[in-house]
């Protein structure tokens, strides 16, 4: 069983909401890769500090942004993030040869992206079912107030 559907299962017996789940759950797993972003950019700042490279301020911005946007269309499989890092570095002129700095410590940094990116899915998933819940009770309490 893939680690989604365990996560989609796990969310209908904790709050038994299927229809948020089924649709937050998948579309988190596609768009929400916070952990990839954060290591991207960290990696990046990491990389020209060891080669003494001092980063300007839209250089920052840059890796931000190519960091957030390379995360959306990054492969949820292993060591896509490595490919999409190098993505980066060239965006803002880094040396491309500084992944082989971070590549002996990606598969352990990997697993710990895929935790912060599910635990970020199912916090989603929850907060958007309460939300749902409440909105359906205000719902349902109108919907009461005029049959009466």
């Amino acid at each position: 069983m893939g680690l989604l559907k365990f996560i989609i299962i796990l969310i209908k017996l904790i709050f038994g909401d299927k229809e948020v789940s089924s649709f937050t759950l998948p579309l988190g797993a596609t768009i929400n890769m916070d952990g990839t972003a954060i290591y991207q950019g960290v990696c990046a700042i990491f990389i020209a500090s060891c080669y003494g490279i001092t980063l300007t301020f839209p250089q920052l911005i840059t890796i931000v942004l190519t960091a957030t946007l390379a995360s959306i269309g990054t492969a949820g499989v292993p060591g896509a993030g490595m490919i999409m890092l190098s993505m980066v570095l060239a965006s803002v002129g880094l040396p491309v040869e500084g992944i082989a700095l971070v590549a002996g410590v990606d598969r352990i940094f990997d697993m710990r992206r895929t935790v912060l990116n599910i635990t970020g899915d199912a916090a989603c998933t929850v907060c958007i079912s309460h939300l749902e819940d409440k909105r359906l009770s205000k719902v349902s309490e109108i919907s009461n107030s005029y049959s009466a």
